[in-house]
């Protein structure tokens, strides 16, 4: 079995940590995460990780709290790192060698975040989870993911979720949503849909970097995906036809 593609960002939700919890990480979530990932790397695809921190905090209204945006911003970069050194844990468990960067320095947890040195990481096969966000505020976990796909120059970034793709509608709570196997980036601002916040998917736009919506906590999912079966919804700039 031959991947289609040599190196990926994964991108994955903290709430996708949460399993069927309402808060905090399942550790049954992290076990089943760890051997999906495993399964790739065993096909020598090099894995890059952004996961978000919304299982553990989740920027709130300034009005609300009384935490300015940018103060609840670093909060949440830091519950980044928690999520990061959770799957770290549970990869090494597996058998799977791993690099933690983070965006803000911390030397006792993780390494400084330094683009050639995680490129030489992914080329001596382990997986590295970039954390902290751009360890800037005012900026998503998508925007992040983003940034580090272009930065390692990723052949693709893989938006792991809860729903097996692009719909009309939130599957949710709409059961007439149909669902989009192909979208152009042009395609998905015109109609209005959401995948990333714009930041994240201009860059993916400008920079020519596909991005494939698919249900991550399905088992297997992630191995079809990266083998180029019909999985989850692609999107990506139209191809040039040559003349």
């Amino acid at each position: 079995m031959l991947p289609k593609y040599n190196r990926i960002l994964l991108k994955l939700s903290g709430e996708s940590l949460m399993g069927d919890r309402s808060f905090g990480i399942a550790p049954a979530m992290l076990e089943q995460y760890a051997l999906d990932i495993k399964t790739i790397t065993d096909l020598g695809v090099q894995v890059a990780i952004v996961i978000g921190g919304g299982n553990i905090y989740r920027g709130m209204n300034e009005a609300e709290t009384g935490i300015e945006r940018a103060q609840g911003d670093y909060m949440g970069m830091l519950a980044t790192m928690i999520n990061g050194m959770a799957l770290q844990a549970a990869l090494e468990k597996a058998g799977v060698n791993t690099r933690l960067q983070s965006a803000i320095k911390m030397e006792q947890v993780a390494e400084p975040y330094i683009r050639r040195k995680a490129i030489r990481h992914l080329e001596k096969g382990r997986v590295v989870i970039f954390g902290a966000g751009t360890g800037n505020p005012y900026f998503t976990t998508d925007t992040a993911g983003s940034l580090r796909a272009i930065e390692i120059n990723a052949d693709v970034i893989l938006k792991g979720t809860r729903v097996d793709g692009i719909y009309t509608a939130d599957p949710e709570k709409d059961p007439t949503a149909t669902k989009f196997d192909n979208l152009s980036f042009s395609d998905v601002i015109g109609k209005g849909l959401k995948v990333m916040d714009m930041t994240a998917f201009t860059l993916c736009q400008e920079n020519d970097l596909p991005i494939i919506v698919f249900d991550m906590n399905k088992t297997g999912n992630l191995l079809d995906v990266v083998t180029g079966k019909m999985v989850g919804t692609l999107v990506q700039n139209p191809v040039a036809v040559e003349a």
